[in-house]
């Protein structure tokens, strides 16, 4: 009997076993390299990391690039620079290496070949020969919907229709056979979920040219990497029937050791509970890095896309993450990807950065800035270490520092004056500003508590101004702006004779 005339229970698929509790976990992040990186992505990439760390297992990182057309050398080292800036890590794949090299996908073709070879032989794929037009003819005329998909027609074709196409110069693709009764997997994340026969069509593993399409090189890779657990998106639920149909001719032929443990990751919502695409503006996760997320404080929220430490702990470390961690705890339902919140989560840990650490993170914004140069001077140097903590307590991302901060660097005559910090200036901001440089020209100590007691005394005692009101004047005039980082504090770190000198020449305007 021919390959040709197997069907699918016919075939010789012998039982193959499964993953159990004992078996050394081995999880896989296997990113195509197109486009930049979204959150999306990164939180399959983070909860697989977090899963093999919980137990001890092996993380393999794994390219999926035969896609010629769109994958990408800077996509994939894109890839490379968001997972080192997060700090997950893996034990075997590109750039680390281990037992199953290449780890990419473009460097594997003898091994799928050798593969194919063995499929073919065991009868598990077949030649087809049908065109897409030829299959939906056949629908219609059996009065079914077109849309349908392959209809099975090459599974048991005579040698003289494969000698007529063949003569037609066609060339076949090869299709594995879906066996014939349900499949069913208890999928870590959703449960039992089964998928009724013949609801899966037999579907192509390898092209007419001869090249395996993804269907086929995933699984094998997953196979003889000896993955364990398939952690991955809701969007490849549909695709999980081939893979354990796969797996299973796979084992038979001596490729796959067990069936692995599948769990699919709830979608990512964005604005008006759509699929956070790669389009939205939050997904990208260097316009996160760009505006001020610090790894620690992205990979918590990141968690949160469906897992939690406790239902009322939403701030955690990566620490307590990993120490907690289990796949069977993320949820099912779609997670929203909420700005506000993940800004605010940010922010908190930012205020647990040691205060050396929080300065030296600032350096780059303010670098992006033009602020400081690429080296920065002494006196950039102090300025720096005194103000960071000024804001460490007042902002939710690093990138709000520079704004906050440029008056500091900036020289006297450089100040510029923000609208909004005019409107909302007393009428007498003139007489305000001539009695403050008169008590601050009068300090022999300039320290906080020195110019507070000072200012309150000319402005709030001496010309009965509300507090709320009497300092605005002079942090516009020493800033630029309408809310600042503390006055006073502020008002040492440019010192006396810079002080007075913008107040002066705030002065001079009104």
């Amino acid at each position: 009997m021919t390959s040709a005339e197997l069907s699918g229970s016919e075939i010789n698929r012998p039982e193959i076993p499964s993953v159990d509790e004992n078996t050394p976990v081995r999880v896989r992040f296997c990113p195509s390299p197109t486009g930049t990186p979204h959150v999306g992505l990164i939180r399959t990439a983070l909860f697989n990391w977090a899963y093999a760390r919980h137990t001890g297992g092996t993380m393999i990182f794994r390219i999926e690039d035969t896609d010629q057309q769109r994958d990408s050398e800077e996509s994939y080292q894109q890839l490379l620079e968001a997972l080192a800036w997060l700090g997950i890590t893996w034990d075997e794949g590109v750039v680390t290496g281990g037992p199953h090299e290449p780890y990419r996908q473009s460097q594997r073709g003898d091994i799928y070949q050798g593969v194919i070879a063995k499929l073919v032989a065991g009868g598990h794929v077949y030649e087809s020969y049908s065109t897409p037009e030829e299959i939906e003819a056949r629908h219609r005329a059996a009065g079914r919907d077109p849309k349908l998909g392959y209809d099975g027609f090459d599974r048991e074709l005579s040698e003289d229709q494969v000698a007529a196409f063949k003569a037609e110069g066609r060339e076949p693709v090869l299709r594995l056979r879906m066996p014939d009764e349900d499949l069913t997997f208890n999928d870590l994340v959703r449960g039992e979920i089964t998928f009724k026969a013949g609801s899966v069509p037999d579907f192509v593993v390898v092209r007419a040219n001869g090249q395996p399409l993804y269907t086929l090189v995933n699984p094998v890779d997953d196979a003889l990497m000896g993955v364990t657990h398939v952690l991955r998106g809701e969007d490849l639920l549909s695709s999980t029937p081939r893979q354990i149909a796969l797996y299973r001719a796979l084992h038979a032929i001596g490729v796959a050791q067990y069936m692995p443990l599948f769990g699919h990751l709830p979608y990512v919502m964005g604005e008006g509970n759509k699929k956070l695409s790669k389009r939205d503006p939050q997904s990208n996760l260097f316009l996160q890095r760009d505006k001020g997320f610090i790894p620690e404080g992205l990979l918590n929220y990141l968690a949160l896309l469906g897992w939690s430490l406790s239902a009322d702990e939403d701030i955690f470390t990566v620490d307590q993450l990993v120490a907690n961690f289990d796949i069977h705890d993320v949820l099912a339902n779609p997670a929203r990807f909420d700005q506000k919140k993940a800004d605010a989560i940010n922010g908190t840990h930012i205020r647990l950065l040691d205060g050396a650490d929080f300065r030296n993170r600032l350096v780059p914004y303010l670098r992006a800035a033009g602020l400081v140069g690429e080296t920065l001077t002494k006196r950039e140097e102090e300025i720096l270490t005194e103000a960071a903590p000024l804001v460490q307590e007042r902002i939710t991302l690093l990138g709000e520092a520079p704004e906050m901060l440029a008056f500091l660097f900036k020289a006297d005559d450089s100040i510029d004056i923000a609208p909004d910090a005019l409107k909302g200036l007393p009428e007498n901001a003139g007489e305000a500003l001539d009695a403050a440089v008169s008590a601050l020209e009068a300090l022999a100590d300039w320290n906080a508590e020195t110019i507070q007691d000072a200012l309150r005394g000319a402005l709030v005692d001496g010309l009965g101004l509300k507090p709320r009101l009497a300092f605005g004047p002079v942090r516009t005039g020493i800033s630029g702006r309408r809310i600042s980082p503390p006055l006073f504090e502020s008002m040492v770190i440019l010192g006396k004779e810079s002080s007075l000198a913008r107040l002066r020449a705030f002065r001079a305007t009104r």
